[in-house]
């Protein structure tokens, strides 16, 4: 192996690996946790808002199923890579439930109530055996 693959994969190890090579921004959270993605052209988004609250009081649910949320709001670099990954638009709000395979599961233009997304994941048979287990 030269000198040049040697420094390239040494600068995508320092950058994250897939990420930096155009890869899946949410491989970080495969196999490990179920991830809300909120997208949003700003900050200000009043159905943002409104997923962030209804989120709010499910807290306990929410980790009880892994549940993790990640923002892609604005015109950040993490939030472009994060919207061009699962195909949305960077004006308006989309909520995402990806699976811990990484597959979108649940798309919803709307905020998404807290016991819809828990029967959604209830449902999925990763979720099914977690319970048999727990």
């Amino acid at each position: 192996m030269g000198r040049r693959s040697l420094v390239l994969m040494a600068a995508m190890a320092m950058l994250g690996g897939s990420a930096a090579a155009g890869g899946d921004p949410l491989a970080g959270y495969r196999w490990t946790s179920r991830v809300l993605v909120l997208a949003a052209g700003d900050a200000d988004d009043p159905k943002l808002a409104a997923q962030r609250q209804a989120l709010a009081s499910a807290q306990a649910g929410a980790a009880e199923r892994d549940l993790v949320t990640v923002e892609a709001v604005g015109p950040g670099e993490k939030a472009v890579a994060l919207r061009r990954h699962l195909g949305l638009s960077g004006e308006s709000f989309r909520a995402v439930l990806v699976g811990k395979d990484g597959g979108a599961k649940l798309t919803s233009d709307e905020p998404i109530p807290p016991q819809r997304l828990f029967t959604t994941i209830d449902a999925m048979p990763m979720r099914k055996d977690e319970a048999k287990r727990r």
